[in-house]
């Protein structure tokens, strides 16, 4: 079960991910740079889907979110995911993507210290666990940033507009190289651990969902617009779609600090999730 969700979230991309490109497509000036390379992308999502063949060639950090009931075995998990990243390498799905960070050495089963990532949420349901899969690569990695607030490099204050200011700044500054469109989680306050933690996990938001708090469900559209207006385009290249969607949490801070922290990911935006219960039996995909 674990293999075939490292495989589907390598190799397949999400509907709703595919469906953000197909409107950006519309959207496009024919004939544009802006749509070649939206067209592109989509071709290559269609050809990944059909030979199980990963998305992009940097299969990315490894990711398990996992939402378990009391008293689930997390050893046992890990020794199982770990089998399932193994042999998901060996197959293909995952390319050997994982480095020793003193030798630069690949760790040839994507199998090392703190790879791959795993985060628990102990959920009330005794019989049923939820494992989400987030494949996130180099490139949206390196231009994720966190701001402190007050930031007078851009003016912004210690309020929602100023929150705005430095996450439109964040998006200017990574232009194409974080693989626009992308796909950005915003977390607003916490330490500086929590922010970026809080705000990757935005990414497991589907694109089409409304965010419940009616603030920042005005601060995540305000934002895609005005991404959308500063001609950044797919992959720098110019147009009117530098962004597939923004999906924003706020947490507790001390008085002292103000972090608003950016994770951003890229179009090849790959996460899927799959529902069993506690015996093994699958639920459902998601």
């Amino acid at each position: 079960m674990l293999l075939e969700l490292i495989r589907a979230t390598s190799c397949d991309l999400p509907s709703d991910v595919e469906g953000a490109i197909r409107r950006a497509i519309e959207r496009e000036t024919p004939g544009s740079l802006a749509q070649l390379a939206l067209t592109t992308m989509l071709r290559n999502a269609q050809l990944a889907r059909v030979h199980s063949r990963p998305i992009c060639q940097d299969t990315g950090t490894v990711t398990f979110y996992v939402k378990c009931p009391l008293g689930f075995d997390h050893t046992m998990f890990e020794g199982i995911a770990k089998e399932a990243v193994r042999e998901a390498t060996k197959l293909g799905y995952l390319r050997v993507n994982t480095v020793d960070s003193r030798t630069g050495s690949p760790y040839p089963d994507n199998i090392g210290p703190c790879a791959p990532v795993f985060e628990y949420e102990q959920q009330q349901d005794p019989e049923l666990v939820e494992v989400y899969l987030l494949l996130k690569g180099g490139g949206c990695e390196n231009v994720s940033t966190q701001y402190s607030l007050p930031d007078p490099a851009v003016d912004a204050h210690r309020d929602l507009t100023g929150c705005k200011k430095v996450v439109l700044d964040a998006i200017v500054r990574a232009q194409g190289k974080g693989c626009a469109p992308g796909v950005i989680g915003v977390c607003i306050g916490g330490d500086r651990a929590i922010g970026y933690k809080m705000a990757k996990r935005q990414l497991l938001r589907r694109l089409d969902d409304i965010n419940p708090d009616p603030q920042l469900a005005r601060f995540e559209e305000e934002v895609f617009e005005l991404a959308n207006s500063l001609g950044i385009g797919p992959m720098g290249f110019g147009g009117r779609t530098t962004l597939l969607g923004v999906k924003t949490c706020t947490v507790a801070r001390v008085p002292a600090s103000f972090f608003v922290t950016v994770s951003y990911m890229c179009w090849a935006f790959r996460r899927r999730g799959v529902i069993f219960k506690i015996t093994g039996e699958l639920v459902d995909w998601i």
